[in-house]
């Protein structure tokens, strides 16, 4: 069995960590390079750093901050926003990337994630997917440039058809749950875990270490990631990590 991952998230807009609720009413949240570092420190297990406003704003991902930010860790960095080719890949992991993550180009031009594979291998490519759930068809839709265009995709049948293109890896964001603090959306994370064989990302909602604990026993995600209550200090990486293994979790 493997391990589950514990990963802080670097939201940032104008080289700044911000952080919201449901995409929206961003507060700034600090340096990227100086909480990069401290999570390193801390035993984070990876970190996610997403350019928020890139494909939005129609720019590419900020290059020079992401090489900053590389320079300061040792554990696996994934950076997203507004990669849109595959020279941006190029650029992105010779400033020190891991891995890098998809989103909006991946839903406009499916292709992408197949030719992103071919060029880079699976393990590198994490596609990213915003969800928000529809009352009126009762039934998780998929949302492109930071959240604020709806698209036709259900959330499931995306997921199973990203795997299908090869991506390695997905980060699945409630964006019903983003900021809310109040847990992890399991029945959303349950019905794409069930479509797909692929590791999945658990993002929007965490509120403690108790979420954590929720989200790995219900068999719905591989790694759970976080940003607010980790920047503000509200619980620490190793608080969640030492919570996690009580609960009888196997964590790195």
């Amino acid at each position: 069995m493997l391990t589950k991952r514990i990963i802080p998230c670097l939201d940032v807009k104008d080289g700044r960590v911000v952080k919201g609720t449901q995409f929206l009413s961003l507060k700034d949240a600090g340096n990227p390079v100086e909480l990069a570092t401290f999570y390193d420190e801390e035993g984070a297990d990876e970190l996610v750093f997403l350019d928020i406003s890139a494909s939005y704003e129609g720019r590419q991902t900020m290059v020079d901050v992401v090489r900053e930010v590389a320079g300061t860790l040792a554990i696996p960095f994934t950076v997203g926003g507004g990669i849109n080719t595959i020279d941006d890949i190029r650029k992105i992991l010779r400033a020190g990337a891991d891995k890098v993550s998809i989103n909006t180009a991946a839903l406009l031009r499916p292709e992408f994630i197949s030719e992103a594979a071919r060029y880079f291998g699976s393990q590198c490519i994490v596609v990213a997917i915003d969800v928000k759930f529809d009352e009126a068809t009762d039934s998780w839709q998929v949302y492109t440039h930071g959240g604020r265009n709806r698209t036709e995709w259900q959330a499931a049948n995306w997921a199973k058809r990203v795997e299908e293109l090869g991506a390695g890896e997905l980060l699945v964001t409630s964006m019903d749950q983003d900021g809310a603090k109040s847990g992890f959306h399991l029945p959303l994370l349950r019905e794409i875990n069930n479509a797909v064989t692929i590791p999945i990302i658990a993002s929007g909602g965490a509120g403690n270490a108790l979420h954590f604990a929720e989200v790995f026993q219900a068999g719905c995600a591989d790694a759970a990631l976080a940003a607010s209550i980790f920047h503000y200090k509200e619980t620490s990486i190793q608080e969640v990590k030492a919570y996690v293994r009580e609960k009888g979790e196997l964590i790195r």
